[in-house]
């Protein structure tokens, strides 16, 4: 909603420079009017791109890891020229880029890096670029300066909270009371303190007898109650990633998603979508977004699914 008032104000502002520009025919009024056309447009096709993403995870902060593949010391720096692409995209788009981890090779570039790329979608854009991501280029680490081709791969998660919220509804939750046992004699209990809670969603079952007041052992029977639903939700998130690794290719021939090809012709080309661009430079400097919304447009169209089957 507060997107879509920026946008009304936007165009309002630019709606009234252009009238006064026209009333007074004065050409700063009218640049001034231009700049704010530019935003509007921008602003309405960064919407359109969101109706892309309808994920709740989407919207989040993204976690971007990087590690090299074949191809040796280029694979290394390729991984390296690799973070600062997503880095620049990142500046580029007003995102904020938190470099988490970074282990630097022997010889030249890394080992393996994380970073943390914070705004509005940033994850729903980065999505599109898990993969493994080939480039081909007269090596600058062989003598001879023949062709290499280097590889490595690049990994997008959202970026969610640690504190995995539980919410009990007391309707979901059966108790039952029954009386604790003893050693018998004075420290038999007589009354029903025991407490077993059902959680009929999951079929969970607790039991609290530690305590001779019903309602204390109420009480920790509800926090084992929380701590083991905790830890299903949590099992859940393991298994979701072990899956997703699972999926996860060889950083070898065969398995690229994109080409950067800087000899012997200049291309980079997403072999998901098709989507190709001439200037190399210009991409590793950032401009990823095109990339990106091709990607998007093809998961919602069903085009994407076709090409990789």
């Amino acid at each position: 909603m507060r997107d879509w008032k920026s946008l009304a104000t936007i165009r309002d502002d630019a709606e009234t420079l252009l009238e006064l520009a026209e009333e007074a025919e004065d050409e700063d009024t009218a640049r001034e009017a231009e700049v704010q056309v530019r935003r509007l447009e921008k602003l309405l096709h960064a919407l359109e791109t969101h109706r892309l993403m309808p994920e709740e995870a989407d919207a989040n902060d993204a976690i971007l890891e990087i590690n090299p593949g074949a191809g040796g010391t280029d694979a290394m720096d390729w991984a390296e020229m690799l973070l600062r692409m997503y880095t620049r995209w990142a500046e580029n788009e007003g995102f904020k880029a938190e470099l988490l981890d970074r282990q630097y090779a022997e010889e030249a570039g890394i080992k393996s890096a994380a970073l943390a790329i914070r705004g509005p979608y940033a994850y729903g854009y980065l999505q599109a670029e898990t993969g493994v991501h080939r480039l081909v280029r007269m090596s600058p680490f062989d003598q001879a300066r023949r062709r290499h081709t280097a590889f490595a791969a690049v990994a997008a998660y959202p970026d969610v909270d640690d504190d995995i919220e539980i919410d009990l509804n007391p309707a979901d939750i059966e108790m039952q009371t029954m009386r604790a046992s003893g050693a018998g004699g004075q420290h038999v209990n007589t009354t029903d303190s025991a407490v077993r809670l059902i959680h009929h969603p999951t079929g969970l079952t607790v039991v609290c007898r530690a305590e001779r007041s019903q309602h204390k052992n109420r009480e920790t029977a509800l926090k084992m109650l929380r701590a083991k639903l905790y830890q299903q939700e949590l099992q859940k998130r393991i298994d979701a990633q072990a899956e997703a690794n699972a999926k996860k290719k060889k950083i070898d021939f065969g398995s690229q998603i994109r080409s950067y090809v800087l000899q012997p012709y200049q291309q980079v080309k997403d072999l998901r979508t098709g989507h190709t661009a001439g200037d190399v430079t210009r991409v590793l400097d950032g401009d990823l977004t095109p990339f990106m919304e091709s990607w998007l447009v093809g998961r919602a169209d069903g085009t994407l699914e076709e090409k990789q089957a």
